[in-house]
């Protein structure tokens, strides 16, 4: 993804704080006092670990760029008070969140919500963008939009795909508040600061798939019908299996062309390209799982009906950052 201001080796950014260390516990104290309590494991030796970070605040916002340089884990305390939305621009994470498991990558960003517990395995030179949002501020949105007071929650989708119009829109307008951030003069002014947290946090809201989706939240076209949402999850349960999409209509009860409709209005996608995408998790999981001499990148890719290992390959690396014997051979 190329964002304006990305130069790999870190942004210079003038008005925003920045921090460039080696040391671990520094790096730790920085997360400390920008998100919340963390504990930062080292999975390569420590003097490879290479962290910065460029970060600034307006209102209930938090903006920036971060890396680590090399292979870490990170535990934070739990997120009470604060939504995080990254935006990987090279390399790879992945979050646990209970038993869920999500892999991010250039086409693939992530959501932190607010009261829950993850960990973070940040992959080798991966660089990203941040944004943190007060939970008072987007609840108390959220709350605006949906017309009545004290809702429940907001709990958003872990997984944000960035290789959609929705989510290509997203990414480039985070950028661009970087860069506004970034420039010179920027005048000191409450109102456009309000402006700008009330036109980040409706953006989320209508852009990342939610609880209160079912809510009139942003453009009301953007929620999936049931039709749609049971024809996920029957592919979701069925990956393993030769599923057609005549199978996934005749299971949610609607023809083959509205299925497709249905996909590509809400989802800007298809029914198959989110299957593949599904099979494409299931091949890293198992990947992670096995050691190299267990099994054969080959072995795992047929098993989940890739016959084509050349396309194969290229989509896995397309989606997760590396190549799938990179993953096997961690």
């Amino acid at each position: 993804m190329d964002m304006p201001g990305n130069k790999r080796s870190g942004l210079l950014l003038p008005n925003f704080e920045d921090f460039h260390t080696r040391d671990i516990e520094q790096a730790r104290l920085w997360g400390q006092r920008v998100f919340c309590d963390n504990e930062i494991i080292s999975l390569q030796r420590k003097d490879e670990i290479n962290a910065q970070m460029y970060y600034r605040k307006i209102g209930g916002l938090g903006v920036g760029f971060m890396s680590y340089g090399g292979e870490i884990t990170i535990n934070p305390s739990q997120f009470d008070g604060f939504y995080l939305i990254q935006i990987p621009l090279c390399g790879s994470e992945c979050i646990v969140r209970g038993s869920e498991v999500t892999y991010t990558s250039s086409s693939v960003g992530s959501v932190l919500n607010a009261g829950q517990q993850i960990q973070l395995v940040h992959g080798e030179n991966t660089e990203k963008l941040i944004l943190r949002i007060e939970r008072d501020l987007l609840e108390r949105q959220a709350a605006q939009y949906l017309g009545h007071r004290g809702p429940k929650q907001v709990e958003f989708d872990t997984a944000m795909p960035l290789d959609t119009a929705v989510g290509q829109r997203w990414a480039r307008t985070v950028s661009w508040l970087i860069d506004y951030l970034g420039g010179e003069d920027i005048p000191n002014s409450p109102l456009i600061d309000a402006q700008i947290e009330q036109m980040m946090v409706s953006l989320l809201l209508a852009s990342q798939h939610s609880n209160l989706s079912e809510g009139r939240i942003g453009d009301e076209r953007m929620v999936a019908p049931a039709f749609v949402r049971r024809a996920e999850a029957f592919i979701e349960e069925n990956a393993h299996k030769p599923i057609a999409v005549s199978d996934i209509a005749e299971h949610v009860g609607v023809s083959t062309s509205s299925l497709y409709t249905g996909f590509r209005k809400y989802r800007n996608s298809s029914p198959m390209i989110f299957l593949k995408e599904v099979r494409l998790q299931r091949v890293r999981e198992q990947l992670l799982s096995c050691n190299a001499g267990q099994v054969t990148v080959t072995s795992v890719a047929h098993q989940w009906g890739f016959a084509h290992l050349g396309h194969f390959a290229t989509d896995y690396k397309r989606r997760f950052g590396e190549s799938p014997s990179e993953t096997l051979a961690r």
